[in-house]
């Protein structure tokens, strides 16, 4: 169970700095990894955004649920809460208190259905987390 909430207090419902961030990696990966948050974004109208450790985090309010970062071979999807998420694939990865994140490589095929559920999943469940605080 998870007892206490990250929290990040400056994020905006859009915020520009992430488009930058965006613009700065043309590659595949960066296109990769901008349709991935775009189905972060679509999860809901309530999503506050910056860049935090130097990628685009998503929040609920104040509290980051998702990020996305690229790195050189692979797009990073991390969940700040993942350790408590229902994971039927098996998509997750990490051994950490709270943390898991999956990768997405442009060799390797991905559970695309699996990964917006994980999405909307870590979503709702921090949006829960936040509403129950």
């Amino acid at each position: 169970m998870m007892d206490d909430l990250f929290s990040l207090s400056y994020g905006r419902s859009h915020d520009p700095d992430i488009d930058r961030w965006f613009a700065a990696r043309p590659d595949e990966l960066g296109h990769i990894a901008r349709g991935w948050y775009d189905e972060v974004r679509a999860t809901g109208d309530d999503i506050l955004e910056l860049i935090h450790d130097g990628c685009p985090v998503a929040c609920v309010e104040d509290v980051p649920f998702v990020y996305i970062d690229v790195f050189t071979a692979h797009v990073s999807v991390g969940f700040f809460a993942g350790a408590f998420l229902p994971d039927p694939a098996h998509l997750l990865q990490g051994t950490g208190k709270r943390m898991r994140h999956t990768k997405i490589s442009p060799v390797k095929s991905c559970n695309r259905d699996a990964l917006k559920k994980l999405i909307i999943t870590a979503y709702s469940d921090m949006s829960e987390r936040v509403r129950r605080r």
